[in-house]
């Protein structure tokens, strides 16, 4: 089957995009706090014990991030001046409280992404997935204090219907579909929904586990990935996005080239530092074009 959830747009023939204060390049940090089931496998460094209950290597590579990675991030973006925009797992907050709470103290946005990371939501029904992301979204709002506007599936997945039901519970735009350098909008009936680029590759997890890049081999990825977007948004503003986690990029030995990298990218004048939530609320205003509505019958 066909797409149908976004039409073709070539990035040649759109109107110009033009970002707050006369700025090229809006910048962001997707952070992904997440939780993981002790008993079901995940994202590993050894695939060869993944499939234990329990598995202790992995499970607790992957535990170091809301224990001490996170922390040790917060405290490189506050000498930075940046605020995350969190890919939050709704488990997060009743299994980690205090991140939430120094998130919300330091204004960071807070997108969904499922209850927990060894969830994910193919194969739901879309009264079972309704009732899942009410759930998800519900739970971020109570321990946020406000409602997610955004949502990235863990791992990236979605059913057919997921647009069109965040729609529904006032959400306004997904991070799941990485193919554009600028926000775009969905074929969604809901109500006004865009993709906001997030990035599969320049994402810590597929350089430093997937590739097994060293430090300084990331720190050059990220910064061409800036310098080649940067140039281009000198006729139509680009959005960066950097996937980040704290268990992958927030150990001791890496982390240096993530600030080095982020130093780069703020030493431009041209760069509007930013959150996913406010690039998605300007483009929204000012370049989302509504789709036709469905025809009768259409399912």
């Amino acid at each position: 089957m066909d797409n149908a959830l976004y039409s073709y747009s070539p990035i040649v023939s759109r109107p110009r995009i033009e970002w707050p204060e006369g700025k090229r390049l809006a910048f962001w940090i997707g952070l992904n706090i997440e939780h993981y089931e002790v008993d079901k496998p995940s994202t590993s460094l050894f695939p060869g014990t993944a499939g234990l209950v329990p598995d202790p290597l992995n499970y607790g590579w992957r535990d170091y991030g809301p224990r001490v990675g996170v922390w040790r991030m917060m405290e490189a973006l506050d000498r930075l001046g940046l605020r995350a925009s969190v890919m939050l797992n709704s488990d997060v907050c009743a299994s980690y409280p205090q991140i939430v709470e120094e998130g919300t103290k330091r204004g960071w946005a807070w997108i969904a992404h499922g209850k927990n990371n060894s969830i994910f939501e193919t194969g739901m029904s879309p009264d079972e997935e309704r009732a899942y992301l009410s759930d998800v979204v519900g739970t971020i709002e109570a321990a946020t204090g406000t409602r997610p506007k955004g949502w990235l599936g863990p791992a990236l997945t979605e059913t057919l219907n997921t647009p069109e039901i965040l729609a529904e519970l006032g959400l306004t735009y997904v991070c799941d579909w990485c193919c554009d350098d600028q926000p775009f909008s969905l074929n969604v009936q809901s109500g006004p929904m865009i993709s906001v680029p997030y990035s599969i590759e320049v994402n810590d997890i597929p350089l430093f586990v997937g590739k097994s890049l060293s430090g300084e081999d990331f720190y050059r990825t990220v910064v061409d990935q800036f310098d080649v977007l940067y140039e281009e948004a000198q006729t139509s503003g680009r959005v960066m996005a950097l996937g980040l986690h704290p268990f992958v990029v927030g150990l001791p030995f890496r982390h240096p080239y993530l600030v080095r990298a982020l130093e780069h990218i703020l030493g431009h004048d041209g760069v509007w530092a930013t959150t996913s939530d406010e690039i998605a609320d300007w483009y929204l205003e000012r370049y989302h074009e509504a789709p036709a509505p469905a025809a009768a019958g259409a399912s």
